[in-house]
């Protein structure tokens, strides 16, 4: 069995595979990490491990993974399931090469745009001959929300809803008008440039707003919220020749 961990800006998940299928997950605030990962360390019989983080974590937060036979923690260095193009390799967020690393699994031979929509929103680009060309980093939903409140003196802080309307007919709906459907256009515009360059595109959404963005945006695209965990996954089993 697998451990594959992925600490986020916001949270922590933890998946348990089984070969390449995800048999149990959680996911946790970064507060209970080293609770969490003690009792799952002791209620499976692991093989191997990894840990991906955008966060700086004191180690003693995981130790227990030390445990674990083989344990990996993602970095720039590791054997990786694709080429990468991109200029400043070093720079490159964990979270999108373990991203275009399950892009390269799920779907070979495609060009590949994997949009996360979390804290941030990113875009990924993976050609059809497995090269990895880079993307585009911008503002999340709710970061979008945080930005208004904070820079100006009355607007208020908002949260994401399901329904809004293109015309806000008050302050709070003019709000939630610009930031979602804001969003939604940036997406769409996005996927449109992408697929006037490279013709025929495969578009995996995911993060911790797919839900919200999958009813909004065109049928087509592939919405799975443990992209990263499976891409994770990968290049676990890639890097111990498994």
């Amino acid at each position: 069995m697998n451990l594959v961990i992925d600490i986020g800006n916001t949270q922590v998940k933890a998946a348990v595979f089984e070969e390449n299928t995800i048999v149990d997950q959680s996911v946790f605030p970064h507060l209970d990490m080293k609770k969490k990962i003690e009792s799952i360390v002791k209620d499976f019989s692991f093989q191997q491990a990894i840990l991906s983080s955008v966060k700086n974590i004191p180690k003693e937060a995981y130790a227990d993974l030390s445990k674990i036979p083989v344990f990996l923690e993602l970095n720039h260095q590791l054997k990786l399931p694709f080429k990468n193009l991109y200029k400043t390799p070093e720079t490159l967020g964990l979270d999108r090469i373990a991203l275009v690393a399950a892009g390269s699994s799920f779907y070979p031979n495609q060009n590949v745009l994997i949009i996360d929509a979390g804290t941030g929103i990113t875009y990924d680009f993976l050609d059809k001959d497995n090269q990895y060309h880079g993307g585009a980093i911008s503002p999340g939903i709710q970061m979008r929300y945080n930005a208004l409140n904070y820079y100006t003196d009355k607007l208020p802080k908002l949260f994401i809803k399901d329904d809004f309307s293109l015309v806000g007919k008050s302050t709070k709906e003019a709000i939630h008008s610009g930031v979602l459907n804001g969003v939604c256009q940036e997406i769409k515009g996005v996927i449109n440039q992408y697929e006037q360059e490279n013709g025929d595109l495969t578009v995996v959404l995911t993060g911790g707003d797919t839900k919200f963005l999958s009813k909004q945006l065109k049928n087509g695209i592939f919405a799975n919220q443990n992209f990263l965990l499976y891409g994770l996954n990968t290049i676990l089993n890639l890097n111990n020749n498994r």
